[in-house]
């Protein structure tokens, strides 16, 4: 590409991006935030092409995005890691340690958390669609996504527990199912079965496999446990691969359900999906459990990651005895 080119897609460069990150089976969300990112910085630089930039222009980059864009940091780091991974991945090209970045400040903040009354005014109003999605949520600690992936053989009724697929990080986990979902979830199943089966029917049924599960295993993407357990309305084109698949439900459609839910109920609190990841760690610590098996049911790599919620159990009158209580 040259220095005037536009990178759109059928830009060589980005075409091998693309190319790159399906070898090594990133989600579809990954390739396109990196290929944002990556024509971000192309522009940012007058459509210059990287091979002709080096560590001191993507310093001016991170920084321009923190300064004057006040981004996030998590944002910042995402940029980051596209940018490396186009100059080690792509373009083969190692860059000394990028040391001149101003980082975006990451604020000091306790994560929101609802009471157990609140928990259950919020789900009183959320819509009975949605209800289930947004119960494991709080009752077994999972990320929207986590929860929006889970396929059929991830519920193991028998154990009581839910197996958590490449989650944050890819790592597996194991968590709990909650006593109070399982009639529900049975039901949510015998939807998904039903949906599947007139899928089939139409000659259509199969399901998107990961890491390439479906060339090794051809007949998977129409089995029965490898679907979804909360599929979309309707069926999709695949984006990579054109073929028409049932997807699960999107993620905006369990966030604008809580958003109308914490409306509905008159909680002022900031409260988004993964508030209700937040609340059940703070209400296993409440109740006792040892901040190891939270960690642990939470996919935390990191101790002092789950260590926060403590933080948020000492607050004033949970330790502290106000001297205005002593006034009479």
């Amino acid at each position: 590409m040259s220095s005037t080119s536009q990178p759109n897609r059928g830009s060589p460069l980005l075409q091998k991006v693309r190319e790159s990150i399906r070898v090594r089976h990133y989600s579809i969300r990954t390739e396109r935030a990196y290929i944002q990112w990556i024509k971000r910085y192309i522009y940012f630089h007058q459509k210059q092409h990287p091979k002709e930039l080096g560590s001191e222009d993507i310093e001016a980059f991170l920084t321009h995005l923190a300064v004057n864009e006040n981004v996030a940091p998590s944002t910042q780091n995402v940029a980051l890691s596209a940018l490396l991974y186009l100059y080690k991945e792509v373009l083969k090209i190692e860059l000394p340690y990028l040391e001149n970045v101003v980082r975006a400040k990451k604020p000091s903040r306790i994560p929101v958390v609802l009471s157990r009354p609140e928990v259950q005014l919020v789900l009183s109003h959320v819509n009975i669609l949605h209800q289930l999605a947004v119960e494991l949520l709080y009752g077994s600690g999972l990320r929207l996504m986590e929860c929006l992936r889970l396929r059929v053989k991830d519920i193991e009724f028998e154990r009581k527990v839910i197996l958590v697929r490449d989650g944050k990080g890819g790592k597996d986990r194991v968590t709990i199912l909650p006593d109070v979902v399982i009639r529900k979830l049975r039901l949510q199943l015998d939807f998904a079965k039903r949906t599947h089966l007139s899928d089939l029917e139409v000659g259509c049924g199969e399901v998107y496999l990961p890491h390439a599960l479906a060339r090794k295993y051809p007949n998977a993407p129409k089995e029965w446990g490898w679907q979804y357990v909360f599929p979309a309305v309707n069926r999709s084109t695949d984006p990579r691969s054109g073929v028409e698949r049932r997807h699960h439900i999107g993620a905006s459609t369990i966030q604008k359900a809580v958003k109308h839910a914490v409306r509905k109920a008159g909680i002022n609190k900031p409260v988004s999906c993964h508030t209700f990841r937040h609340s059940f760690a703070t209400h296993l610590i409440e109740n006792g459990y040892d901040i190891r098996t939270v960690q642990d049911l939470m996919g935390h790599k990191d101790i002092r990651t789950t260590q926060i919620y403590t933080h948020v159990l000492n607050r004033g009158g949970n330790a502290v005895r106000s001297p205005m209580d002593s006034v009479r």
